[in-house]
């Protein structure tokens, strides 16, 4: 959710069962600002979320979707799902990061699709062009092979090869 929907951690802490619409495919997000939007269910996102329901979540009568698995048994909080982010890199041998990395690397992953960035502001649920901005830094790595070294050495300055 925090990668392929683009959630905050937050939201994903926040999110109750009460959220999901099977039927309709959908789910309730409770953003910033007490904002409410409705976002389709990609199918992908749907089955991890039934299997994780099924076999994962442990046994509560709370309405919080992603829970604490020792007792006692509640909602996470927003910096609960960031350090189980933290784990899951460590445990894969990744650089550890937090929840917030992943919807960096959606947006990213979307700028180099070349999606537009009012697009990509619409994905991201913000409210402003200057928000969307912060995502749309220089890829160093992709513009490397672009770059001349620096500086340019001086026998080419000299033969006017610059």
């Amino acid at each position: 959710m925090l990668l392929r929907l683009g959630l905050r951690a937050g939201e994903v802490a926040a999110l109750s069962l009460d959220d999901i619409d099977w039927r309709a495919g959908e789910i309730e997000i409770h953003g910033k600002g007490r904002c409410q939007e409705r976002l389709p269910l990609p199918a992908d996102v749907g089955t991890a979320l039934v299997d994780y329901l099924q076999r994962g979540r442990p046994a509560t009568l709370g309405r919080h979707v992603f829970c604490t698995v020792i007792a006692p048994v509640r909602g996470l909080t927003r910096e609960a799902v960031s350090d189980i982010v933290r784990r899951a890199c460590v445990r894969t041998g990744i650089l550890p990061c937090g929840a917030h990395r992943l919807r960096h690397t959606m947006a990213c992953e979307m700028i180099r699709a070349q999606v537009r960035p009012a697009e990509i502001g619409q994905v991201l649920r913000h409210h402003s062009p200057a928000s969307t901005a912060i995502y749309a830094r220089v890829d160093r790595a992709a513009l490397g092979v672009l770059a001349r070294p620096w500086p340019v050495p001086v026998t080419e300055v000299r033969e006017g090869r610059r």
